[in-house]
């Protein structure tokens, strides 16, 4: 039996909440890119002659981690939410938005108002300033409240040809919540006189984790939605393709059993998450990739201008998102090999974002993307991330160290200069594949179907 599978969107009455997210995820994102060139050019071998890079450089690694990765991510979960359920659209939906997005502007001016103070640990670095935790409170409230209202099982949409995506977007939103949940444990349980960086190491380690299996979801959702754009069926009946999706969820029920073995404060919670994470992350993406690849690789449909830059971006989301989880089992130490590994995981993440954003700009009122520019947009920007994230795996294999600019980055060879600024090159390509989307994308919301 071979299946389509595609979500019906609001009526047009309630999607405006929808494009309030939408055009939350493109704010962040905006914001992600201004750092990500003050990130790439700290990196430039000679940069720091010209310019004192290393604080802000570890400042802008903090906004543009924190807007590309957390706010950019769930700011598309909410999308998908907000299609999927029935009670997300009224006041609470509203309240929800309102509070992530003064939230993101606050953390986005907050280096220009005076914090600083970066603390580089990992999923969710910070400013030690309480102009930025203000900002980071309110966007957490705001998520925590959409999911919890969109918890409830009888706020299901659904319909018979409909049930596959529900299912793993549903699973998405129970994995987000799982990972409220581990964080606010976390902050239960860790020592208040901890030192700072070990104690936001901790805080966020666990619900780091864990929220990575709600974006591997969404982007399996965006595989499999894209996939039917297209005009292609899955090879595999529903109910195999929702039993990978279950199984993609299931590491997460060890969620609540390591922090009640353990505790949220030992060396064993941070192994047996790494462990987690390295085991069963990418368990449902390998079927679901391959099963998808191998269909897009027939030349059976004639594509359209429209379908091109969707068709695109599910190719490229694949590839990178299986180069960062190939990569992920050669990390080893605290070089760069790492950032490698997850810079291919969430370009792949953030790619399937981009071509569902191209499928759904036509479906909320807005011109589709039928460009030259909005067709090769998604090979630009996928093509800098392969040269960035090489370079970063190459130069990691030399030992260079990962969160470090300039002269603290220890190259002390040609070759080493080389790699790093070959990476600068592909970080620089990727930059401008990623200005690309948004002025494709925006440029698309400005002008509504029919001008």
């Amino acid at each position: 039996m071979s299946t389509q599978y595609s979500l019906a969107l609001p009526e047009p009455s309630k999607q405006k909440l929808t494009i309030g997210w939408l055009w939350l995820g493109l704010g962040s994102l905006i914001i992600a890119g201004i750092f990500s060139i003050l990130l790439v050019l700290s990196r430039v071998p000679q940069a720091q002659h010209f310019i004192p890079w290393l604080d802000f450089f570890h400042t802008s690694i903090v906004i543009h981690v924190d807007m590309s990765v957390l706010i950019w991510f769930l700011s598309y979960g909410c999308l998908v939410w907000t299609v999927i359920t029935k009670r997300l659209n009224g006041t609470i939906g509203w309240v929800a938005l309102g509070l992530a997005a003064v939230g993101t502007i606050i953390i986005g001016v907050s280096p220009f108002l005076g914090a600083g103070d970066p603390l580089m640990n990992n999923y969710v670095p910070v400013l030690r300033h309480p102009l930025f935790f203000t900002g980071l409170i309110l966007f957490g409230v705001g998520i925590t409240l959409l999911v919890i209202t969109g918890l409830k099982p009888d706020n299901f949409n659904t319909t018979d040809n409909e049930p596959v995506l529900r299912i793993g977007g549903y699973s998405a939103l129970l994995i987000t919540a799982v990972a409220i949940i581990s964080l606010l444990w976390a902050w239960l349980e860790i020592p208040r006189d901890t030192e700072d960086h070990g104690y936001f190491e901790y805080l966020f380690w666990g619900s780091g984790h864990t929220v990575q299996f709600a974006y591997t979801q969404l982007m399996l959702v965006s595989w499999l939605w894209l996939y039917a754009s297209l005009g292609k069926r899955i090879a595999f009946s529903s109910n195999i393709i929702v039993t990978i999706l279950i199984i993609g969820a299931l590491p997460v029920l060890l969620t609540p059993v390591i922090h009640g073995l353990y505790g949220s404060f030992s060396v064993e919670y941070r192994q047996h998450f790494t462990t987690l994470m390295r085991l069963g992350g990418g368990i449902a993406a390998l079927p679901i990739g391959l099963l998808v690849f191998i269909g897009l690789m027939k030349k059976d449909i004639h594509l359209n201008n429209d379908q091109m830059p969707i068709n695109n971006a599910l190719i490229a989301s694949i590839l990178l998102f299986g180069a960062g989880g190939a990569l992920g089992f050669m990390t080893h130490g605290v070089n760069t090999i790492i950032p490698a590994h997850y810079h291919g995981s969430i370009v792949g993440v953030t790619l399937a974002f981009m071509g569902l954003t191209y499928y759904l700009l036509p479906r909320l009122g807005f011109s589709a993307p039928v460009s030259k520019l909005a067709r090769s947009q998604p090979y630009i920007y996928a093509s800098g991330q392969f040269i960035h994230i090489s370079a970063l795996a190459i130069g990691g294999a030399m030992g260079i160290q990962r969160k470090t600019a300039g002269a603290a980055q220890g190259l002390d060879s040609f070759a080493a200069k080389a790699v790093m600024g070959i990476m600068g090159l592909g970080g620089l390509i990727a930059i401008i594949g990623g200005i690309v989307f948004l002025v494709v994308t925006i440029r698309c919301m400005m002008s509504r179907q029919g001008h």
